[in-house]
């Protein structure tokens, strides 16, 4: 919710030839508790001073030589940040209401004035002005936020990933049904087989492992532990034995549903022997 100062502090752009009806709305304004004021009788200066200052509310007179409140009211629309014609009329036309508020008015007081309506209609047409405003910083601010927070974690995801690939040789992602949809390093060339052969599918084309320790393996992520250094052994058709040391963990969705594993890992055939 918007506090009164907030609204006393909202600044006004008064149009009107008359001289004694500018005066008017301006001393009743500033009665009222309003601060910032313009004041013009020159319709031609709407828009630069509205460039200048982009006032919260216009009080527009309709009728005025050399340029009327509707030219006034088209130039405004282009130049209008938000599009959005913060334009209040005031005129003494009853059939001038409609065709202002079909030109992009907002409301319109009539003459001669009632301070009373005046008055509300200016607060009334503030507040909802104001309150847009801040709605519209809110949502830029939530824009940068989450803009920040996504590029926040990419690079976390970066930092993550050059660890792994430091600290073992392939790091590995599968899905529910245990497909393999991420991997990186190189694991292919180690196992001697083909990328195809990995991802989008369940491990293939890799004959050779020891069964009792294939078996231990699956157990655990069928049953969704995190396993740590976990060695196996493959016999390779060369007939040389190859040891592979994983370790993974399950991850879940934002519904707290099983989404897949991931991990890493190496190859320590070098230590073993």
């Amino acid at each position: 919710m918007l506090e009164a100062v907030e609204i006393l502090k909202a600044s006004i752009l008064i149009v009107d030839d008359q001289k004694a009806n500018v005066m008017l709305l301006e001393q009743m304004l500033r009665n009222i508790g309003y601060t910032s004021i313009t004041t013009t009788m020159d319709a031609r200066t709407v828009c630069a001073l509205h460039i200048e200052h982009n006032y919260d509310l216009i009080l527009l007179d309709l009728q005025m030589p050399g340029m009327d409140g509707f030219e006034v009211m088209e130039e405004l629309k282009n130049i209008a940040a938000d599009a959005y014609l913060p334009v209040l009329v005031i005129t003494a036309q009853p059939g001038h209401k409609l065709r202002a508020l079909q030109a992009g008015a907002k409301d319109f007081v009539s003459k001669p004035f009632d301070l009373q309506e005046v008055q509300t209609r200016i607060h009334n047409m503030l507040e909802v002005r104001l309150l847009y405003q801040q709605l519209d910083t809110y949502n830029k601010r939530l824009e940068q936020t989450v803009l920040e927070r996504t590029a926040e974690l990419s690079a976390s995801e970066a930092r993550f990933k050059s660890f792994t690939q430091l600290s073992s040789d392939w790091y590995w992602e599968q899905d529910q049904f245990g497909n393999f949809t991420n991997v990186s390093g190189p694991v292919f060339e180690m196992l001697g087989i083909q990328a195809e052969d990995m991802l989008g599918t369940a491990p293939k084309g890799m004959e050779g492992w020891d069964v009792d320790e294939r078996e231990q393996l699956d157990d655990n992520i069928a049953n969704r532990r995190p396993f740590l250094d976990f060695i196996y052994r493959r016999c390779k058709p060369d007939g040389t034995i190859q040891y592979l040391q994983v370790s993974g963990e399950p991850f879940f969705d934002s519904a707290s549903r099983f989404a897949g594993y991931r991990g890493v890992g190496m190859d320590v055939t070098h230590r073993r022997h």
